[in-house]
């Protein structure tokens, strides 16, 4: 219902925050800075990974917001640790039953929120995945990869169904909720920015279709790599953030409604 928001950062923290006031709702103190967060389908659960640091692994943690203990005690009702590769992504799947999480290595994989068994795994990009997001209906999610593709995957089975090549790392991919449409944000790692010229760098917003994978258009504005891309709810708008310190927003053309249902 959009009342609060769920934040995870490098201040070895994960705050929950009211959206209308901006009070502090709860905070949970980590041992090393928390990379990704979400609430479950319900809104009462919350997960959120920390980062192999500092000694300390990657873990998984899972609290139950109606049980205030939880918090208060910093003692989630699961932990999960990932010692192999650290998680760098995850999002919930449908219906809160489980998480998906992306790994640095390029793997995939479906933890239980429930037991914390690991239910699948898969590896089908070579490098590491920056960003995971699902479809409105919860049946897909799409990764943004530094192997210069974003792929398709179907939530419940992790199957591959597209790939979306580039020159370039993507960062974050979003999937349109009313057409056909990808939406993928990029560029050059920021280290090596200021030795490339904004045109050579690659940073436009880059739209694909669907199905047929093959890209239909292109939007100029960032100065430096998009970080993170994102739908509006009604899909007549797009927002991007980049490197560059702005967040840019878009409002489609008449045009590319009409376009969309001729076609």
């Amino acid at each position: 219902d959009t009342r609060h928001v769920l934040t995870g950062s490098a201040d070895n923290s994960c705050r929950l925050w009211d959206c209308e006031t901006g009070k502090q709702l709860a905070l949970v103190k980590t041992s090393s800075a928390v990379r990704t967060c979400g609430f479950d389908f319900g809104g009462n659960i919350i997960m959120f990974s920390t980062d192999k640091q500092m000694g300390y692994q990657c873990f998984v943690s899972f609290f139950d917001l109606r049980d205030p203990s939880q918090i208060e005690n910093n003692e989630p009702y699961m932990k999960i640790p990932c010692s192999d590769s650290k998680i760098t992504s995850a999002v919930w799947g449908p219906l809160g039953e489980f998480i998906i999480a992306g790994h640095e290595s390029g793997e995939l994989n479906q933890f239980s929120a429930k037991s914390g068994e690991q239910l699948s795994n898969i590896k089908e990009h070579t490098k590491q995945i920056n960003d995971i997001q699902t479809s409105r209906d919860m049946t897909m999610f799409i990764t943004a990869s530094k192997d210069n593709t974003a792929k398709l995957f179907d939530c419940t089975t992790l199957e591959h169904l597209k790939t979306f090549r580039t020159e370039r790392p993507v960062n974050s991919a979003a999937l349109s909720p009313i057409f056909d449409h990808v939406v993928l944000g990029g560029g050059q790692e920021a280290m090596d920015v200021t030795t490339t010229s904004t045109r050579i760098g690659k940073f436009e917003a880059r739209f694909f279709h669907l199905a047929f994978e093959e890209e239909f258009g292109r939007v100029k504005g960032h100065f430096g790599p998009i970080n993170s891309v994102a739908f509006h709810p009604d899909g007549k708008s797009y927002s991007s953030g980049g490197e560059d310190g702005y967040v840019r927003i878009h409002y489609f053309d008449p045009q590319y409604f009409e376009f969309e249902f001729e076609a």
